[in-house]
């Protein structure tokens, strides 16, 4: 591995899209590494996983797999029986056990008030497609953010199936029982509480968890430094394993 270049794939949740993680690239550009932000589909976990995986053979090199809110589902999916992904970050994200969906999860312990904040379109095929109501994404989702940026954000968020949220992680050993993962996620997120990252991240034995003081679901854009740090803290200890 101490000969192959890493690559860095980061990948965004629900409501956000792959411009939330612009801040954490550019301090990731400066040490240098290569990024790419994936554009994740939402519309289910076993289709979202499949492309990301072919986003992955793409890459064709070792990889650090960063998820961000659902995108940790996503990426603990993708990550299953793929040697290329060697660390994964969980920035404000689910890391579920098979079987355990973002909805279950998101129930587990209180404190989420994001249902509440949820509006749906019917779909063609019977699903829902689930936004924030623009009016509470600032609050809900980005309450250190700028709210200039923030309302911007409300406009281009994407968003999410019903069925996406609902379906579980398939059966198997997680990837984060496999390889090294490190957590970052802030006390004050009003859609995964800190509470039950703390509790996944534990489960998941993870090698390091920052914790940020007021941090809001949108850590990508509050807070990018120390969310670039957490990545690269990731990068320095694989490849600093021998190949």
């Amino acid at each position: 591995m101490a000969d192959e270049r890493l690559t860095v794939v980061l990948v965004h949740g629900a409501f956000a899209e792959s411009a939330s993680w612009n801040g954490v690239i550019e301090r990731l550009h400066a040490h240098p590494v290569e990024v790419i932000a994936a554009a994740n589909p939402l519309r289910g976990l076993s289709g979202d996983a499949t492309y990301l995986r072919d986003v992955l053979a793409g890459v064709g090199g070792p990889v650090v797999l960063v998820g961000h809110s659902y995108g940790g589902m996503v990426v603990t999916a993708a990550a299953s029986g793929n040697d290329a992904v060697v660390a994964l970050v969980y920035v404000g994200a689910f890391c579920p056990e098979p079987g355990e969906s973002a909805l279950t999860l998101s129930t587990r312990f209180p404190g989420s008030t994001l249902a509440e904040t949820l509006v749906g379109t019917l779909l063609s095929d019977g699903g829902t497609d689930l936004r924030i109501a623009q009016d509470a994404f600032p609050s809900q989702f980005a309450a250190d953010v700028p709210v200039r940026t923030a309302v911007v954000m409300a406009a281009t968020q994407r968003p999410v199936t019903d069925r996406a949220l609902g379906e579980g992680l398939p059966a198997g050993v997680p990837a984060w029982r496999e390889r090294p993962t490190w957590f970052v996620y802030g006390d004050a997120d009003l859609n995964i509480p800190a509470v039950l990252q703390r509790f996944m991240a534990e489960r998941a034995g993870a090698r390091e968890v920052r914790v940020l003081p007021g941090g809001s679901h949108a850590l990508s854009v509050s807070q990018p430094d120390e969310v670039a740090a957490t990545i690269l803290a990731a990068v320095e200890a694989v490849t600093s394993i021998p190949a």
